[in-house]
């Protein structure tokens, strides 16, 4: 059933409180397909709302996509299929997986949303990213109403980034996506970050895919915090990418500068060292801020408005701009 005027503070993780013009929950596919034949003139479609930040009341429908189920499919030697509705809460699939044997998603434990809306960004963490286990999605067109497959070269998959984001942008529901995990001679990913030390401090010599899981979850808890008692949106800003010789120059000027080089011409610097380095970490302005543990979250005390994070989000990315010359891109959907 369509609402009217309804608050979407439960359905976005910031806990902005701003009001949706027509709002309906989902369960199934009929149901979405009915909803989206009353050809609404304006459409936006939410998941966990754990990548957006609301800045004003919207207009038009709000459909929220609340699709659920597990699937296992097709075994091989080593692998398993396994295909997820959309609107499974992310970690809620992951600890399932691990529940199950399954590897491959461990490095993502903890991601805040749902699976739906991973894909759209090619979430990733810890040195893995969702691509890496990939096989298809399932997407509504929503011109035609007909479910349409991307397969893993369809969807252009890049750092942070998919088709979903840029060519059929606003063309297409995720309605389930499907992974290709092991079930046996799991392939640890541990040197990333500090995976390994937390694995020391946990006592764990011959880790498993599930110690894996719980040194990230600890890591994660250690740094952000829980969306459920402090809003946020998780990492604001994509760590910048820039050329060998913008590297070498920053180098110069700040020895320390922490790296992560992704080809033989490009190298990944921490946007949240950025941050930091330019005295933002911590710092409060009435009931909103950067996070006194990370600096690439940006958080809602409560009663914050979006506009006033969006300013907030300017003002960093200005200042980064000024010191270092890197322009830090927003990594969340900015409403």
């Amino acid at each position: 059933m369509i609402q009217q005027h309804i608050s979407l503070k439960p359905y976005n993780t910031f806990d902005i409180d701003v009001k949706a013009e027509s709002f309906v929950s989902v369960k199934t596919l009929e149901d979405l397909t009915v909803v989206l034949k009353t050809n609404p003139k304006k459409l936006l479609v939410i998941g966990g709302g754990s990548n957006m930040l609301f800045t004003k009341d919207i207009e038009g429908l709000v459909v929220h996509l609340d699709l659920k189920g597990i699937e296992i499919g097709e075994k091989s030697k080593k692998t398993t299929r396994v295909k997820v509705a959309a609107g499974e809460n992310w970690h809620d699939f992951v600890l399932w997986s691990l529940q199950q044997n399954l590897g491959g998603l461990e490095n993502l434990s903890l991601i805040p949303g749902n699976v739906g809306t991973a894909p759209i960004q090619n979430i990733g963490a810890y040195g893995v990213e969702l691509k890496d286990t990939f096989v298809e999605c399932e997407a509504m067109n929503l011109h035609t109403l007909e479910i349409e497959t991307f397969s893993k070269a369809d969807c252009k998959f890049d750092y942070r980034n998919s088709i979903f984001k840029s060519e059929v942008k606003g063309q297409y529901i995720i309605v389930s996506v499907t992974f290709e995990l092991t079930h046996t001679d799991h392939k640890l990913k541990t040197s990333y970050g500090v995976i390994n030390d937390e694995l020391k401090k946990m006592n764990v010599k011959s880790p498993t895919i599930q110690h894996v899981s719980k040194a990230v979850i600890a890591i994660r808890q250690s740094k952000l915090p829980d969306p459920k008692r402090l809003g946020n949106s998780g990492s604001f800003f994509k760590n910048p990418v820039v050329t060998v010789s913008k590297f070498k120059e920053l180098q110069s000027q700040f020895p320390n500068i922490p790296h992560y080089p992704v080809s033989e011409q490009e190298i990944k610097i921490p946007a949240g060292w950025l941050i930091e380095t330019a005295g933002f970490k911590g710092k409060n302005f009435g009931n909103y801020g950067v996070h006194k543990n990370q600096a690439l979250v940006l958080v809602n005390y409560g009663g914050a408005k979006g506009k006033d994070i969006l300013n907030l989000s300017q003002t960093i990315q200005k200042a980064i701009d000024t010191i270092f010359g890197i322009p830090l891109e927003a990594e969340v959907n900015i409403l």
